[in-house]
């Protein structure tokens, strides 16, 4: 199991790495936003597979959790200003 969890770490450490050269290279903005998307979804399972790496599931899932809210309000925002309307 710890095997596959740190292979699994190296897979979604390349899917960061290759969304965040959609991020910056992206020709419109909505590859932009789904590269940021994408970003944050794979941070967060790599904050809860740190957790079971680390013993303590419980505690990072809390943070994941907390990120995942944190990720949802800034993608709201974030498409809200670049919509052109106010908050």
């Amino acid at each position: 199991m710890h095997t596959f969890l740190l292979i699994l770490t190296a897979v979604l450490l390349l899917t960061i790495f290759l969304m965040l050269q959609r991020l910056f290279r992206g020709p419109t903005i909505f590859d932009r936003m789904n590269g940021l998307g994408v970003i944050t979804a794979d941070t967060i399972l790599l904050i809860v597979i740190y957790g079971f790496l680390d013993g303590q599931p419980g505690m990072y899932v809390d943070l994941a959790l907390a990120y995942a809210m944190m990720g949802c309000l800034g993608s709201v925002i974030l498409a809200k200003y670049l919509g052109g309307r106010k908050l």
